[in-house]
């Protein structure tokens, strides 16, 4: 395999003690890894357009909703780094199966919740079993396919997250105002149950257990650090919008970035005394890793507002029932599909870096679509063509952006690499909803929610056509990919 000056070598030497599988049984572990995927993303979404009835049927309060909606993606990011070298250690299909299981078994507790007091505390360890799981699920892609082999893969994974981003307020819609057997919001829970016990068989028969030969050491001290650092900066930006973003809040967030700044100190003294840690400096030397995590997470933010931003506005200005809202998402769901596994699997791979900028360049189209489409007479004649565009935009970033983040990086360093993508994915959707959502209700109360709607949509394509330009700086085509 040749390679370019800009790369390090893909050390695919240094593999993992494990079988390699093909063929079949193959095909059939991705459709399980995909399946949890899909899950914990629709999961992080679902329950949005169920708040009200949850209000009403629990007896809720404005703060248990809130961390209804704050608990999963709470517990979720601040567990993902440390899971990812636990399935180094002790076994991806291990703490995949634990973490599907355990996923399941919270579905089914919080469909049963009979108070808001334990709807809360289910969807919190909901949340932490997603992050035992969703690592594991790129660490496997990574050793099951080699490099040549990973677009397809990967191009089937974006497809998989792609519709899993909208699915969720479509499936709650299409539940919550359909009653289904009678139990108002509780479906959109218990639907994961049959659905993790029978991914949990199939990944015990198909995917085999690897580990790292070399695996770093998890220390109580670096791994409560890491996990304080983040639910400190984690917490308030979830919170800090329904609160309107109280000091302590900043504070918060300010500790939490000071802390993370000791734990990448300590992982460069630790590895400057010879032991691996638990995310390795040499990771961040890989150029399309650490370029195109940057380049990643500038195009994810404005994503977690889009959804956010549109869904209220079309209810709260437009008085559009939630059933119509989640219909509404149907047009961006289709294309992002096809958008994503194209760009994965050939666009990627022969154009490079460009696929992210082209996919920004028609994702800013759409959202300029939209812009124009709300002022209209009609917004709602104009709205599904505008949709579709962002669609095709959305899909071809999430599509080539995993593959081209993360194709490069040694097998041996797969597990740190998984963990820190899904846990910048986590933040900047987090941070996208935040700050985006709250220039929305912000500029909606005091000028109308016109004007809070063209302010965030203008913003929203201002950071993506940042992202583009940060594109510039990966390299124009990843070594393994080029190679393949």
């Amino acid at each position: 395999m040749t390679t370019t000056p800009d790369y390090p070598p893909l050390a695919e030497s240094e593999t993992v003690s494990a079988p390699i599988i093909s063929g079949r049984a193959r095909t059939i572990a991705l459709i399980c890894l995909l399946s949890a995927a899909f899950m914990e993303l629709m999961d992080g979404t679902v329950v949005n357009v169920a708040l009200r009835t949850m209000e009403t049927d629990l007896g809720a309060s404005s703060t248990a909703l809130q961390w209804v909606v704050a608990g999963y993606p709470l517990a979720y990011a601040v567990g993902l780094i440390v899971s990812a070298r636990l399935g180094d250690r002790y076994g991806r299909r291990l703490l995949f199966v634990a973490g599907l299981a355990a996923f399941g078994v919270m579905s089914l507790a919080c469909g049963l919740a009979t108070g808001p007091g334990q709807l809360v505390a289910f969807r919190v360890l909901q949340g932490a079993a997603a992050a035992l799981m969703v690592p594991q699920v790129l660490t496997n892609i990574q050793v099951l396919y080699r490099p040549d082999e990973r677009g397809k893969a990967m191009g089937m994974f974006t497809s998989v997250i792609g519709l899993a981003a909208v699915t969720g307020p479509i499936l709650g819609a299409v539940i919550t105002d359909g009653d289904w057997f009678g139990m108002s919001w509780r479906p959109i829970f218990l639907i994961n149950v049959p659905l993790a016990a029978i991914a949990v068989a199939a990944a015990l028969s198909f995917i085999p257990e690897t580990r790292d030969d070399n695996p770093a050491p998890i220390t109580a001290g670096s791994a409560g650090l890491l996990g304080a650092s983040l639910a400190a900066i984690m917490l308030p930006i979830t919170l800090g919008p329904d609160n309107n973003w109280p000091a302590w809040g900043f504070a918060t967030i300010t500790i939490g970035v000071a802390g993370l700044a000791i734990f990448a100190r300590r992982q460069v003294t630790t590895a400057e005394a010879g032991v691996t840690p638990m995310v390795p400096p040499a990771l961040f030397r890989t150029r399309s890793f650490t370029t195109g995590l940057i380049t990643f997470a500038a195009l994810t933010i404005p994503t977690g507002g889009y959804f956010l931003v549109q869904s209220l506005h079309v209810q709260m200005a437009l008085g559009w029932s939630v059933l119509h809202t989640g219909f509404m998402w149907i047009p961006f769901s289709l294309a992002v599909p096809v958008s994503a596994g194209l760009a994965a699997t050939v666009l990627a791979p022969r154009l490079g870096r460009r696929i992210l900028q082209i996919g920004a360049a028609i994702l800013i189209t759409g959202m300029a679509a939209m812009y124009l489409a709300e002022g209209s007479s009609n917004p709602g004649l104009w709205f599904p063509a505008a949709l579709v565009i962002a669609g095709l935009g959305f899909g071809a970033i999430v599509g080539s952006a995993g593959l081209l983040v993360l194709n490069d990086v040694p097998v041996a360093l797969a597990g740190a690499a998984s963990g820190v993508f899904n846990t910048v994915q986590a933040l900047a959707v987090a941070v996208g909803a935040a700050v985006i959502g709250t220039a929305y209700t912000t500029v909606g109360e005091s000028h109308g929610l016109q004007s809070g709607y063209h302010v965030a949509f203008l913003t929203m394509m201002a950071i993506v056509g940042a992202g583009a330009v940060l594109a510039q700086t990966m390299p124009k085509v990843t070594t393994a990919v080029s190679a393949g």
